[in-house]
């Protein structure tokens, strides 16, 4: 039996999420699978470094499946890149160690949250980015963003309420970039919640706009209360970034 990693990139605009589901085959992990499944002549199973859900993209997506196959991973890839959905991209496949799992080895994933904060139309990548053209204070959203680093529980910025297991994540880094009428929230950590990125995001524009304060953020933390955080931006601005191992 050998073990593959597979890393891909997809734009998530027009599918329910990565993750198989039982009430629909339109996921990115079910094209994976089945193209795979067909290809090997066996069923196949992939794991992912992280779910992401509805209408999130992802630039590198690093997955691993185990096969009994003589096929090389060069004609595999090509299969791949041949049969798999225009939007579903597979970036690389190689031979991995026995013990290589593409999330439980991994050890921080990076998150990109593209907001277009301009007045003017951009049209062309308006599946990519949130337009919110309103006036932001970006020295206040850089305090708050500081203030979220580290360990904590965040059950506060997740909006899964049945979730049982522990909602303590490290942050590493937040970095807000600006790039001429775009700005660029990357987000590195060890583990991300559901809807986590975007509840930050939402806080940190509503920061940047005024409507609350950079130290109020932490109070929020605290609270573990979903109803003290800011909205949840919208899933077309977000994007799996990388991830290290």
């Amino acid at each position: 039996m050998r073990n593959f990693k597979l890393t891909l990139c997809y734009d998530g605009s027009r599918y329910r999420g990565w993750q198989r589901q039982g009430n629909t085959e339109n996921t990115i992990q079910t094209k994976v699978e089945e193209l795979l499944s067909r290809l090997l002549e066996q069923k196949v199973e992939i794991a992912a470094s992280g779910r992401t859900d509805a209408g999130v993209h992802a630039r590198r997506q690093v997955c691993s499946f185990h096969a009994e196959t003589e096929h090389s991973t060069e004609f595999m890839l090509t299969e791949l890149r041949k049969f798999l959905p225009e939007d579903i991209g597979a970036v690389s496949l190689e031979e991995a160690p026995t013990r290589f799992h593409a999330r439980l080895s991994c050890r921080e994933k990076t998150y990109l949250y593209r907001v277009w904060n301009s007045t003017a139309p951009n049209v062309f990548e308006r599946k990519y980015l949130y337009a919110f053209p309103e006036t932001l204070d970006l020295d206040a959203m850089r305090r708050a963003a500081a203030l979220l680093l580290g360990e904590h529980d965040f059950s506060a910025f997740c909006t899964d309420p049945r979730m049982k297991k522990s909602a303590v994540r490290t942050l590493t880094d937040i970095r807000i970039e600006e790039a001429g009428g775009e700005l660029r929230l990357f987000y590195t950590g060890n583990g991300f919640l559901y809807n986590m990125v975007r509840i930050l995001t939402g806080t940190l524009l509503e920061v940047g706009r005024g409507q609350r304060s950079a130290e109020s953020v932490l109070a929020a933390l605290e609270s573990r209360d979903r109803s003290q955080t800011g909205f949840t931006a919208p899933a077309r601005g977000l994007t799996l970034w990388e991830q290290a191992y």
